[in-house]
């Protein structure tokens, strides 16, 4: 009787316990769709709430511009400019070129620097660097400005080559307004910059070039003095026959003076080919300043035969005998001493000759006719 008892009671015990497993199960189930259900729910709202968002904005011009207003200044207010839109569709991509052969500074760039540019990398960094401040592009809405080292690469490609605007810019990548306005602008900086290159001797300086024409047999001579023809075509913007030089071709008078180690002192340039020597040097700063005795300030020398001079620069026969000027004899019947003097007068003042050369071998724009503006060739 007790072990029927005992068999009955476990029966009951272990209904119980599956009807709590079952309980148990039934709700972990219920929990999980409860659970799901839910997010769905979330899932759906979530969606819906970005639809309305999306359609709204869409419906909403002044809304776009505004995001992108203000998209625009917060990357404007981190980097310090107005950042671009995309570019316009007749806005001509750019192309490599020379230019991109310049910028790769392998093994060979010195040579091609040399090539191209007629200096160093070295030399082209530190210009680069003393324009930069001056040839600063603004950010426009079009496409990327052209910087710096790339606007003088160009001008110095320009002066080096001699070609003409349309050939070279497109060695560049760039149009040929923009290499119009890069040479001006780079002429301008570094006028500005290096305006202490050309100067008339002074001081430690002035005490060279003395010494040096003493010891060529000229004391007390301060440079030598030529004019030279920058050939251009035929004007358009200035009345064509006053630039009718001699030698019938169109061009524009340069008058510099040099010393021994080939410095230029002075320049001036602008007047028509047509000129003569003498009238381009009575229109000259270097006139004025002459006959106020503000271009000769140092002490007197007492030359041969007893002339007294304060300073004097060495000329050809193409100018005027003046006081600080200082010609050779000429003529095919000469004493010994003047035919002496003419040779040793004649050797000094090669070296304006010789700084043409220079000038124009390594900078060939001087050596081919250009087209020009007459406002700005100076």
């Amino acid at each position: 009787m007790e072990h029927v008892s005992q068999e009955v009671h476990g029966k009951t015990l272990s209904r119980v316990e599956r009807n709590a497993v079952v309980a148990a199960v039934s709700a972990v189930a219920m929990r999980c769709r409860i659970e799901r259900t839910t997010a769905r729910l979330r899932t759906r709202v979530s969606i819906r709430r970005q639809r309305e968002l999306v359609h709204h904005v869409m419906a909403a011009p002044d809304c776009v511009s505004m995001s992108e207003s203000i998209i625009q200044l917060c990357a404007a207010m981190s980097s310090g400019v107005t950042p671009r839109a995309t570019p316009r569709w007749w806005m001509r991509r750019r192309t490599g070129g020379t230019w991109e052969d310049l910028r790769k500074m392998d093994d060979t760039s010195d040579e091609y620097y040399k090539e191209k540019l007629r200096m160093s990398p070295r030399v082209f960094m530190e210009i680069v660097e003393a324009l930069s401040p001056l040839l600063q592009r603004w950010v426009t809405f079009y496409r990327v400005p052209l910087q710096p080292d790339h606007i003088i690469a160009y001008a110095l490609y320009r002066w080096a080559s001699g070609e003409t605007y349309e050939s070279s810019t497109s060695a560049f990548g760039i149009g040929r307004a923009s290499g119009l306005i890069a040479v001006e602008d780079v002429t301008r900086a570094l006028l500005r910059v290096y305006s202490d290159k050309i100067v008339w001797p002074t001081g430690m300086r002035r005490t060279l070039v003395l010494r040096a024409f003493e010891a060529k047999g000229f004391p007390n001579c301060y440079g030598c003095i030529d004019c030279m023809h920058i050939y251009v075509d035929k004007p358009a913007n200035a009345p064509s026959e006053n630039y009718f030089d001699r030698k019938h071709h169109f061009s524009i008078v340069a008058q510099v003076v040099v010393d021994l180690d080939l410095r230029i002192t002075d320049v001036f340039v602008g007047y028509p080919g047509s000129f003569h020597d003498i009238r381009v040097l009575q229109l000259s700063s270097l006139w004025a300043r002459a006959e106020e005795g503000d271009l000769f300030r140092g002490a007197p020398v007492v030359l041969p035969f007893g002339v007294r001079t304060h300073g004097y620069i060495l000329g050809d026969n193409g100018y005027p005998p003046l006081e600080w000027i200082v010609m050779p004899y000429g003529g095919t019947d000469q004493i010994p001493d003047e035919e002496r003097f003419d040779n040793k007068q004649k050797v000094a003042r090669g070296a304006v000759e010789r700084a043409f050369g220079r000038l124009k071998g390594m900078w060939r724009f001087f050596l081919r006719t250009h087209k020009t503006n007459m406002d700005t060739l100076p």
